[in-house]
């Protein structure tokens, strides 16, 4: 009779070891479980800033290629066919090429009817020739990079 109460308590003891088991397995696979997505969410998290940090670094170089623009636009006729200047645009084209493979390209606006999601209005000119709301002059070029908005077209619209 001893034997039988000494087998139901070892019994006894056998289902709760099963059930800790079960408790400490379900336990530790909902920890691995919680630690993968962990490890997903923060890669995910560190490519977001570095692609932030890549985007404050665009921003930094777009005022150069305004500066490229600026002086191709002021330069003189006689001055497009020299050398030296020729050296200076194939520069700028080759900071274009640079922010396009970073998923950067130019907003196309003038001639198109304005869109507050992609331009800043900054001036209103009097005109018959363009229906209201046309872009008529780009003053700086707005970017997307990877189809979002990097920086806003400047721009003078018909009235």
């Amino acid at each position: 009779m001893e034997e039988t109460e000494a087998i139901k308590e070892l019994e006894k003891k056998l289902k709760e070891c099963e059930k800790l088991k079960e408790e400490y397995l379900a336990g530790w696979q909902r920890a691995r479980a919680d630690l993968i997505n962990y490890k997903k969410e923060e890669m995910e998290r560190v490519g977001n800033l570095i692609k932030l940090a890549g985007e404050g670094i665009i921003l930094k170089i777009l005022p150069i290629l305004d500066n490229f623009d600026l002086a191709e636009k002021n330069l003189p006729e006689e001055l497009k066919k020299n050398e030296h200047i020729k050296g200076f645009f194939l520069i700028r084209q080759q900071l274009k090429e640079f922010l396009k493979s970073q998923g950067v390209e130019e907003i196309d606006v003038v001639g198109k009817k304005f869109d507050p999601a992609f331009c800043e209005v900054i001036e209103e000119i009097e005109t018959d020739e363009k229906e209201t709301g046309t872009v008529l002059e780009e003053v700086q070029k707005g970017y997307k990079i990877n189809g979002r908005l990097l920086r806003p077209a400047k721009v003078k619209v018909a009235k």
